[in-house]
């Protein structure tokens, strides 16, 4: 071996056993950093209009953070509070009278007749609705047991995660141009691939941040005041699992009001699901039919099945951060792709 393929080849292994092992040291703290560079994107926009009045970039960054705090700390520490005793109430109840309330229910006249319908139409002769209904209860209510015990116990590793995000993003709003720079330097592609990589990824969290998150959690809002006003139970809960499916491609916030509207006509509460439809048509679904074309107009979008399967490979990958994540390294990497096929082209 010459020495100059000796040198290549060291320093390829030099630079592949350090990655692994730079990986290795930021792995602990990668969530936390994914979380503040969503939040570095969402509150970018108040950063740079506050540095028009203030000059000190340090200053800026500081009250962009302490905002971002108010932010996440009041409602969403109202949010949480609320959430984790509609679940223990959700819990309780599926183990007192959930199957006895689920087998009155299942045996009324609409459900019999909904039952009787389903096996016509597919053909099944042995369906038992109330039994498959009954063994996902008890699933679902041992599953979110065992997950809220789970979350209380890991509090204290909620704080450190939250003040490391807050951390480092205020280094993120401070010096993003600058290292936003530094990153493009050590890009291997041309000025034109890296100014397309880089437009590919800006529309991609645009899109998926404002276009989907934002999206989802005004939808969430809406649907928990609807159920609130209507006097459903744990309005908290059903709001929160809107703005989560409403972020699922194919599902949409229609997949939580619309089963609550069958739950109500089949309790007879005829105007409460009447109410309920004309909101989720007209109000709930209309902020995404309306606002996010709006958000995410001229930008990159992926097929609705690629980002469906990207949201939920991403959530199994890296957690409730997949909702982002998942989607945009599939836009990177498909980005990347497209660079590498056009250097072939024009080498061809």
């Amino acid at each position: 071996m010459s020495t100059g393929r000796f040198y290549l080849f060291s320093l390829i292994i030099l630079t592949l056993t350090l990655t692994y092992l730079t990986y290795l040291v930021i792995d602990p703290f990668l969530i936390p950093i994914a979380w503040a560079v969503v939040m570095t994107v969402v509150f970018y926009p108040f950063y740079h209009y506050i540095q028009r009045y203030i000059r000190w970039k340090s200053v800026a960054s500081l009250i962009t953070v302490l905002v971002t705090l108010l932010i996440i700390a009041g409602p969403f520490s109202f949010l949480i509070v609320n959430l984790v005793n509609e679940l223990k109430d959700f819990v309780n109840y599926l183990n007192t009278k959930g199957i006895g309330s689920l087998d009155e229910i299942l045996r009324s006249e609409q459900a019999l007749w909904l039952q009787e319908k389903i096996k016509t139409t597919f053909n099944l002769k042995e369906f038992n609705l109330v039994d498959i209904l009954s063994k996902s209860i008890s699933n679902l209510g041992k599953s979110i047991l065992s997950n809220v015990t789970r979350g209380v116990a890991n509090i204290m590793a909620v704080v450190v995660n939250f003040l490391l995000m807050l951390f480092a993003m205020f280094f993120m709003v401070k010096d993003g141009p600058d290292l936003i720079k530094k990153i493009r330097d050590y890009m291997p592609f041309s000025d034109a691939q890296k100014d397309r990589l880089a437009s590919q990824i800006k529309d991609m969290v645009i899109s998926t941040i404002y276009g989907g998150v934002i999206v989802s959690l005004i939808q969430g809002t809406l649907g928990g005041i609807t159920f609130f006003a209507l006097g459903l139970n744990s309005p908290v809960l059903l709001g929160t699992l809107m703005a989560f499916m409403s972020f699922i491609p194919g599902l949409g916030a229609v997949s939580v009001w619309g089963p609550v509207a069958v739950y109500l006509i089949i309790k007879k509460l005829y105007l409460k699901a009447v109410v309920l439809f004309v909101v989720g048509v007209f109000v709930i679904s209309m902020v995404d039919n309306i606002l996010k074309p709006i958000i995410i107009s001229g930008r990159t979008r992926m097929p609705t099945m690629v980002i469906f399967f990207c949201v939920i490979g991403g959530l199994k990958v890296f957690g409730l951060i997949g909702l982002v994540l998942g989607p945009l390294v599939v836009a990177m990497f498909v980005s990347v792709l497209e660079i590498f096929r056009s250097i072939d082209h024009n080498s061809g």
